[in-house]
């Protein structure tokens, strides 16, 4: 499949590493950018991570067998191609500058003050293509948008996740806060980075000016976690955790069957009616206790054990069967799930493809933003190290390496 979508005239040169850059980035790569990945000598430390495939490790510079990346490497870094540059070497940084000349953006996600004493920082590209965007994700910014007291600090994942409140509003009722069973700290920080080179890319074509972009990790979480300041700010209520319903709406949540969970919203009239005449109990539409959201919620256990007592004698599907299509409901679905569920197949969230040397068929997730006329998602297996390098260095005009690598 060739490069196609609404991105094929743009090119990114992807500095970025482990998750949230190259989530990010990947979702560009998926709308058709040219993404190429930057490593170092020894790749990416997400190549090695888990699952890895039967032959990990084997694939040899120019030979199409083997493979040395992992599952984790696989699902972020899928369209792009991969030059290997050492940035502390001379030459290969002036190499990375050749890139820049050519391309509509830059992105990494080192420490604050790293790409600077390299002598690789927005100021030294800018001088060599002053339209460039300069992408950054760092855990608290960077000084040149806002200095904050955290700035030099390291951070990750978690970090942001609790730094933000967002982890204090998860998990139980009762508990300290939990983290997200996916790291929502770096994959939501990488989509707002997509749609600022997005946005600073279309102002630089317009106006010829580029500008330096950037994301905190944790600012990018606070703004998920808006009803933790707008709850607070509006009426001085700290949020605890949120456990299986929410704060201030009800039914809204999760209710447990014979086989798992589902998940209940029913606020409307029309909803809750409906939600009422499945369970078999219709008189609870007009009841003080339940006649709307406003009651509901100052009666949310009686309402919750209502709703529990009926879930709990059927399985998922028979109450997806019993509301599907009247009430906004659906399963707590697993991985398995997933895999069985036509919606994912039809809207092709799921990308199956052949890993080459000795290795099985591999599913990775597909593009979830869908175009009329401008076809997205899969069209290049993930690079293996320094793959592209020979055609890289052609596109840009570098000589070819002397082999000494």
């Amino acid at each position: 499949m060739q490069r196609q979508g609404p991105l094929s005239d743009i090119t990114i040169i992807d500095c970025t590493m482990a998750l949230a850059g190259p989530f990010g980035t990947a979702m560009l790569a998926d709308l058709g950018a040219d993404v190429i990945k930057v490593e170092p000598p020894g790749g990416d430390g997400a190549r090695s991570i888990p699952p890895i495939p039967p032959d990990y490790g084997n694939a040899k510079k120019g030979e199409a067998q083997g493979v040395d990346y992992g599952g984790y490497f696989a699902s972020i870094n899928r369209n792009k191609r991969s030059i290997v540059l050492d940035l502390k070497d001379p030459a290969d940084k002036a190499a990375l500058l050749r890139l820049c000349e050519g391309a509509d953006a830059i992105v990494e996600n080192m420490r604050v003050g790293v790409m600077d004493r390299l002598g690789l920082g927005y100021e030294v590209v800018r001088e060599r293509n002053p339209a460039i965007v300069y992408g950054a994700i760092r855990g608290f910014g960077d000084p040149r948008t806002g200095e904050s007291p955290y700035a030099e600090w390291p951070a990750f994942d978690v970090v942001a996740q609790a730094m933000s409140g967002f982890a204090h509003i998860t998990g139980p009722q009762g508990g300290g806060g939990y983290p997200a069973g996916v790291s929502v700290g770096d994959i939501y920080p990488g989509t707002l980075l997509a749609l600022g080179l997005v946005s600073a890319v279309h102002h630089a074509r317009r106006t010829g000016e580029g500008q330096f972009v950037d994301v905190g990790m944790v600012d990018a979480m606070v703004a998920l976690s808006e009803t933790v300041i707008t709850n607070y700010g509006f009426a001085g209520r700290s949020l605890g955790p949120r456990g299986k319903h929410h704060p201030n709406l009800m039914p809204f949540g999760f209710y447990p069957t014979k086989d798992g969970a589902v998940a209940i919203a029913a606020l409307p009239p029309p909803h809750w009616g409906h939600l009422c005449d499945a369970m078999g109990r219709p008189e609870l539409k007009g009841d003080p206790r339940t006649k709307n959201n406003f009651v509901r919620k100052d009666n949310e256990a009686f309402v919750a054990e209502v709703i529990t007592a009926w879930t709990s004698t059927l399985t998922k599907q028979q109450v997806v069967e019993a509301l599907g299509g009247r009430v906004p409901c659906g399963p707590v679905n697993t991985a398995k799930d997933l895999f069985e569920d036509p919606h994912l197949a039809a809207r092709g969230m799921l990308t199956r493809f052949q890993l080459p040397g000795d290795n099985p068929e591999v599913t990775i997730t597909g593009s979830p933003i869908k175009f009329t006329k401008s076809p997205t998602g899969f069209y290049r297996q993930p690079p293996r190290l320094n793959e592209h390098d020979d055609e890289v260095r052609a596109q840009f005009g570098l000589p070819p390496r002397d082999g000494s690598e």
